[in-house]
């Protein structure tokens, strides 16, 4: 967006020089204390955006979502039913069965090739 498309100033001050609501230029405690505040939320959200990048928090939500997933499926397993209310540990319950039963079935598979040699 460009200077003059910018929404002009009830004031009359030109567009985009910082005027506060109050139509007086900030002072430079103001301006200080805005660079200050966003240099605290800039860092706030780096630092989260680098802990849900890193390996290790990511490993983690893995093994909870998988530890999750075994729950939900035994207790398929057992006559309790998929969970209703979320759809995402419904998936990824089914996922894990799904993958279990391939298991299972390439482990019967190996086996009854060994059988018959």
């Amino acid at each position: 967006m460009t200077a003059d498309q910018l929404p002009q100033p009830a004031d009359g001050s030109a567009p985009g020089t910082g005027a506060a609501p109050t139509g007086k230029a900030p002072t430079t405690a103001d301006l200080q204390a805005e660079v200050a505040r966003t240099r605290a939320e800039l860092g706030a959200t780096l630092d989260a955006l680098s802990t849900r990048l890193s390996p290790a928090y990511q490993a983690n939500r893995l093994k909870d979502s998988t530890q999750q997933a075994a729950t939900d499926a035994a207790a398929f397993l057992t006559g309790s039913g998929l969970p209703q209310d979320d759809a995402r540990r419904a998936r990824n319950a089914k996922a894990l069965l799904v993958g279990a039963a391939a298991v299972a079935v390439t482990v019967a598979i190996a086996v009854a090739r060994r059988v018959r040699r």
